[in-house]
């Protein structure tokens, strides 16, 4: 297996081959962050598109290699941001009501912090296996990808998708309330 440093270094130099390992071996993460932000498969789409231009244009550029897994992760979040302001906002910066937006309403800081404990509160609830995967793969990705974590977890590759849809399950039961544990 071709380490991520020497897969980067041969696509920036134009090898098609390299390119292919990476996407096949990253495409999972960058769709499953995109999917995260509950973005519709075409949004998602999109996402992951521009997020492998990101990785074109920069390619050549990347400091640390190793780290590519966090960068695109990084890029994908980044992205689904961008994709959820843009939708949010008129594109000529005007409200509905005909006033310029001035930035985020009174008390929108207070409604994201009371979101985020929400979701702490219902991580916590979930099972130690869940949130040591979910921490893995979404909030603290490794630098190497699916089989670090895979090798951190002790769990065959294979099995981390599944696992992972059966965690976010979970966790979307314990934020609705019914509690389901995983």
């Amino acid at each position: 297996m071709t380490g991520v440093a020497e897969l980067v270094g041969a696509a920036a130099a134009g090898d098609k081959r390299a390119w292919s390992d990476i996407v096949q071996r990253y495409a999972g993460l960058v769709w499953s962050v995109a999917r995260g932000f509950r973005l519709s498969a075409s949004d998602a789409a999109d996402v992951s598109q521009l997020t492998w231009l990101r990785l074109v244009e920069n390619l050549a550029k990347i400091r640390n290699p190793e780290a590519l897994g966090a960068w695109l992760a990084a890029t994908a979040r980044r992205e689904s941001i961008n994709l959820l302001r843009r939708r949010e906002r008129p594109a000529d910066g005007v409200t509905f009501a005909g006033l310029h937006d001035e930035g985020p309403a009174p008390g929108h800081g207070l409604l994201l912090a009371e979101r985020d404990q929400e979701l702490w509160r219902a991580f916590d609830q979930i099972s130690a296996r869940c949130q040591g995967l979910l921490r893995l793969l979404v909030i603290e990705p490794p630098r190497g990808g699916y089989g670090e974590v895979a090798d951190r977890l002790g769990m065959p590759v294979g099995s981390l998708g599944p696992t992972r849809a059966r965690c976010l399950s979970a966790l979307r039961d314990a934020l609705t309330g019914s509690g389901a544990r995983s």
